[in-house]
C-alpha cells in the first residue's frame, strides 16, 4: 500500500471508529487558509479537529511521536483559522490519532488522544 494510500485507509478508519464511538463527523481533508485538516468532528457541544498519524511498523516510532513542536503548533493554527472561518463559538481540541499496521497491512495498534495538543 503506497504511503498516500495507507495515509487515506488510516483516516477512514479513524472516522468510521469516531463515528462507532459517537461524534459527528463533520468534514473530511477540509482545507484552510493555514493547510488541510484530516478530520473535523463534533462530540457533544465540543468542536474536534483531529489529526491522522499513519504508520508502517516501528521503524520510525510510534505514529503520534511525529508530533514535534513545529506540527503542534501548525495543527493549533489550523484550527483556529477554521474556527475563525465557521464562526465557531463553543470550546474546541485538538486529538491526535496514531495508526500503526504492519508489514501485510493488519491494523497492530490505533491510539486515540484526547486534547493532545493545547490550544483549545
Amino acid at each position: 500500500m503506497p504511503s498516500r494510500g495507507l495515509g487515506m485507509w488510516g483516516e477512514d478508519l479513524v472516522a468510521r471508529e469516531l463515528a462507532r464511538q459517537g461524534l459527528k463527523i463533520l468534514a473530511r481533508n477540509h482545507r484552510t487558509r493555514e493547510g488541510e485538516i484530516d478530520l473535523i468532528a463534533q462530540e457533544g457541544p465540543c468542536l474536534v479537529i483531529v489529526e491522522v498519524k499513519t504508520r508502517r511498523g516501528l521503524r520510525f516510532g510510534a505514529p503520534e511521536e511525529a508530533l514535534t513542536r513545529g506540527k503542534k503548533a501548525r495543527l493549533i493554527a489550523l484550527a483556529e483559522a477554521y474556527v475563525a472561518e465557521v464562526g465557531w463559538q463553543g470550546p474546541w481540541r485538538i486529538d491526535v490519532v496514531g495508526v500503526q499496521v504492519d508489514g501485510r497491512g493488519h491494523l497492530t495498534s490505533f491510539n486515540w488522544l484526547r486534547s493532545a495538543v493545547e490550544g483549545g
